[in-house]
């Protein structure tokens, strides 16, 4: 098997989709959680005085604006709606393409995002891509809690859910992503992409001579 793995956030669509995520769920299924919008600053500040990872502020951010027990039936049609709306007017073109081509190419495309599972599969499925690797949340029955299951699927975090996730390595790996916090996983892959990359990620890129594509243009 030949494995074409691609980050989520500015790799596949142009902007950041946690925040939306949360708010799209609160306008659509729970309008009176956009009243503790407010609060959601009590875990970024503590995120940013490094009380907390970044797994701590998803779980704190998730219970004020979805709530600890989510119904399966809001959740899926929220994640639906999210899809149709976030992931048509910020997918990028250019992505899609090399989606496309990796399919032709002859690879199985997936997606390793730190995003949360239960609204990327919704996105997922817009684009024709099963193998899923992402931030899990943990389910009560049909209820969606905010605890997150395992790690944050961030940084080394991610090649080892990556790496978990497979039965044996695949005969050629491509992994395409925009951020130097996936480098460990660029460094592992027998083909790494930078796509759209930040300014730390070009530069390495440009150093070690991998591709870079701007697919944002």
């Amino acid at each position: 098997m030949k494995l074409s793995i691609y980050d989520m956030d500015y790799t596949i669509i142009r902007k950041p989709s946690w925040m939306s995520w949360l708010f799209h769920y609160a306008r659509t299924e729970a309008p009176a959680r956009l009243l503790l919008a407010p609060l959601m600053l009590v875990p970024a500040l503590g995120y940013a005085l490094h009380l907390t990872d970044r797994k701590g502020l998803k779980q704190a951010t998730q219970a004020l604006m979805i709530g600890r027990r989510s119904p399966r039936e809001k959740v899926e049609r929220a994640a639906d709606s999210f899809a149709a709306g976030f992931g048509a007017d910020n997918e990028l073109q250019g992505a899609l393409a090399a989606i496309a081509a990796d399919r032709t190419a002859g690879f199985e495309v997936a997606i390793a995002t730190a995003s949360c599972r239960h609204y990327v599969e919704a996105l997922a499925r817009r684009w024709g891509i099963d193998r899923i690797v992402a931030t899990e949340n943990r389910w009560e029955g049909d209820f969606l809690t905010p605890e997150i299951r395992g790690e944050n699927c961030y940084d080394i975090g991610k090649l080892r859910m990556i790496l978990a996730s497979l039965d044996a390595r695949p005969t050629h790996v491509k992994f395409s992503s925009d951020h130097v916090s996936d480098l460990i996983v660029l460094e592992w892959a027998d083909e790494p992409v930078a796509a759209n990359p930040s300014d730390a990620l070009r530069q390495v890129a440009q150093l070690r001579g991998w591709p870079v594509c701007d697919w944002a243009k």
